[in-house]
């Protein structure tokens, strides 16, 4: 499955930035879709918000989006992560960046109830950068 993101760039510490994931290929509502972050350095990639319509148990409810939520706990509050079923499309918004959020976001998804992490994914995006400045 391919899966194509877009919205990296250059972003200056204190704005926001919008990441976008979509596939030609699959329903993206039928599938855990998350965002990985790979940060500089070689860093594990870690997975920072996933959006699925059942829960996989470790997600939390969100009634006005209506799906299942997760968010890793160092970007609650700035990160999140929604679904455009139109487009076909999820999407991150990141506000207040941190120079912390700099690296390479992944897009990826996986069965409808997967944990948001990178080894119950099964197709993965080709990576955007994203580049802070201070």
């Amino acid at each position: 499955v391919q899966l194509v993101e877009s919205g990296g760039g250059l972003v200056q510490a204190g704005g926001s930035l919008k990441l976008s994931c979509s596939s030609t290929e699959i329903s993206l509502e039928d599938y855990t879709v998350g965002w990985f972050r790979q940060a500089p350095e070689g860093k594990k990639r870690e997975g920072m918000a996933c959006i699925s319509k059942k829960d996989s148990g470790t997600f939390y409810h969100d009634p006005v989006k209506g799906r299942f939520l997760y968010y890793a706990d160092s970007v609650k509050g700035r990160f999140s992560i929604s679904h455009d079923n139109a487009k076909n499309t999820v999407y991150l918004e990141v506000d207040n960046v941190k120079p912390e959020d700099a690296g390479v976001y992944y897009c990826a998804e996986g069965e409808a109830r997967s944990w948001c992490t990178d080894y119950a994914m099964d197709s993965w995006g080709k990576g955007t950068l994203v580049t802070v400045s201070s």
